[in-house]
């Protein structure tokens, strides 16, 4: 019997990255989870990974509607649930100077909005004593170029992980948040070309106090902490980075 063996957990931005990993960790310890994604092909590879213990529902996590529709597929699919990750979110990389009101708007509806009303949405579904991971992340601590209006966004998340933790303290769920520094979760290479993004790499792995970036199961180890064992933990955000935000 795999460790959480009977727990349900909604992961949203479940089918790539940090909630593809938590998702196979916690699948292969037994629980059931339900994945949320916006690309159909995407959400489908996913599922065919996981295995018949995932659930793979698309949703557009800064879509009200789609939200709505979410919390009624997973009072269908589970009843009460056990811990949710709410983890969709998305990059955007543009100097001050040239951060559009387009793009502004676009990565609060997504990495703040979104989160904050999933939340709201879910939470009468969470089982009393479960858990709530948002995914902030080390930008919201440290000025770096070219990322102030995502900065913000995940500025945002931190706060609102101390004042969702406290609201829902009398449901006796706890709301915690993980930060995650320089992992290698392929998404560089998605936005640039393979030499530029080796780079890259090479560069935030010499920067790192570690000399190493991360990886995405490393991000799955702290957010299952967080959402089942921490269990005197709440309002707190725990750096996965390589000490790069800490030293």
């Amino acid at each position: 019997m795999g460790k959480y063996e009977g727990k349900s957990v909604v992961i949203t931005g479940g089918s790539s990255g940090f909630g593809l990993a938590t998702a196979r960790l916690l699948v292969d310890e037994g629980a059931r989870v339900l994945i949320t994604g916006r690309t159909q092909s995407t959400l489908d590879a996913a599922r065919d990974l996981l295995g018949d213990r995932a659930i793979a529902v698309r949703s557009d996590a800064s879509s009200p509607a789609d939200i709505d529709a979410l919390a009624d597929r997973v009072k269908a699919e589970f009843g009460t649930f056990d811990a949710l990750f709410a983890n969709a979110g998305v990059n955007g990389f543009a100097p001050f100077e040239a951060t559009t009101e387009e793009l502004f708007d676009q990565l609060m509806a997504i990495n703040a909005k979104g989160p904050y009303f999933t939340v709201q949405r879910l939470a009468p579904l969470i089982a009393e004593g479960g858990g709530v991971v948002l995914t902030t992340s080390v930008a919201n601590v440290l000025g770096l170029p070219m990322l102030s209006a995502y900065a913000a966004t995940k500025a945002a998340l931190r706060s609102m992980t101390r004042s969702l933790a406290r609201e829902l303290l009398p449901r006796r769920i706890r709301v915690n948040a993980v930060s995650p520094g320089p992992i290698d979760s392929g998404i560089l290479e998605k936005s640039m070309p393979k030499e530029a993004a080796d780079q890259t790499k090479a560069q935030m792995a010499a920067d790192n106090p570690m000399l190493r970036l991360g990886t995405p199961a490393e991000i799955a180890k702290a957010v299952v902490f967080l959402a089942f064992e921490a269990t005197f933990t709440t309002g707190a955000e725990l750096a996965v980075d390589g000490g790069g935000s800490q030293l």
